[in-house]
């Protein structure tokens, strides 16, 4: 018992040290950062004030290293994410902001029931938006190896966005991954694409309207096309060449016609899709799911589903995304 004791004893003293090496490494990676901040037209007493409590936050990287997207199967990710629940909870969200969230649809030309799909799948219709403190979470994403450029980058933006007194730091608690509002905007999102809709001169996107519209805008922007299909779901036929299925979201190729595609799959008329337009064959749980089956589930995606990806580049995010979309069509 008590050389268990002592190796115990050995293992606390162990995680201590690496605890406070990390502290240091991370204070001396803030005092570069800071040069390559005021390099990037932040003023010093902006820094100081902002990034005097951040932290290095260790579940952070846990997170980072751990998402459902690359470990869930397919059925799974989207049963759990466009339940008849959550399709109760949107309508009411709906016609409590009926005449605004129409009016959104037709302004920026984006349906509703994407804008409705996406913040309940994103953030559960604004009930969920994150505790985690946004600027220690970039920062942490920021020291850490892995994608350190990609947050480095976010850190800086949202530092200017504070600069020029467009967000308030203050209220900066969102996602691990340094998201933020009903609809999850990265740093990034928010400088090239949140509105200030209401007109108050600060950009809220907790807060319906300047989220709602900043969302729509996005999603027009990056080149939605309004009342085009998403996917359809289909059965492959085993004489599918095998370069044709995507299987990771990063790009997506041998784009062909809906019409070259057909005879590829099963129940080709079952199908009411225009022959023109050009789609491809993804099979997302192949390479990710173990013993999963080669040609299923499948499905042939459009280009307004890459549009999704390019919110969140995930197969699945965007197969339940446009899962819930069609579900709140059904019901508006």
């Amino acid at each position: 018992m008590k050389i268990i004791k002592i190796y115990l004893f050995i293992i606390f003293l162990s995680i201590l040290n690496v605890e406070a090496n990390i502290d240091v490494d991370f204070n001396q990676w803030k005092a570069k950062f800071k040069i390559r901040a005021l390099s990037n037209n932040i003023s010093e007493n902006t820094f100081d004030e902002v990034m005097k409590n951040v932290k290095y936050l260790p579940n952070v990287i846990k997170y980072d290293r751990y998402q459902p997207e690359f470990y869930e199967d397919t059925k799974t990710y989207i049963s759990k994410r466009t339940s008849e629940k959550k399709v109760k909870q949107g309508i009411k969200l709906y016609k409590l902001n009926k005449n605004f969230i129409d009016s959104v649809d037709e302004k920026f030309s984006v349906e509703k029931s994407l804008l409705l799909s996406l913040m309940g799948i994103e953030t559960n219709f604004g009930t969920y938006v994150g505790k985690m403190d946004i600027l220690s979470s970039l920062a942490t994403l920021s020291f850490d190896k892995r994608r350190s450029e990609f947050f480095t980058k976010e850190l800086i933006t949202i530092l200017q966005l504070i600069e020029n007194e467009k967000i308030d730091h203050k209220i900066l608690y969102g996602s691990w991954a340094g998201a933020f509002g009903n609809f999850q905007f990265m740093p990034s999102t928010i400088n090239k694409y949140a509105i200030d809709y209401d007109k108050n001169e600060i950009i809220e996107l907790k807060s319906t309207k300047d989220s709602f519209a900043s969302a729509a805008n996005y999603i027009n922007k990056i080149g939605w096309k309004k009342n085009q299909p998403c996917y359809i779901r289909i059965k492959l036929k085993e004489n599918v060449p095998k370069k044709f299925l995507n299987t990771s979201a990063r790009k997506l190729h041998h784009k062909k016609k809906f019409r070259v595609l057909k005879k590829y799959i099963h129940n080709t008329n079952d199908y009411n899709i225009n022959g023109n337009l050009i789609g491809s064959i993804i099979t997302p749980d192949k390479d990710i799911i173990p013993n999963s089956e080669n040609l299923e589930p499948a499905f042939i995606v459009f280009e307004n589903y890459e549009k999704i990806l390019q919110w969140n580049r995930s197969l699945r995010f965007g197969l339940a995304v446009c899962t819930l979309k069609d579900k709140f069509k059904n019901e508006l």
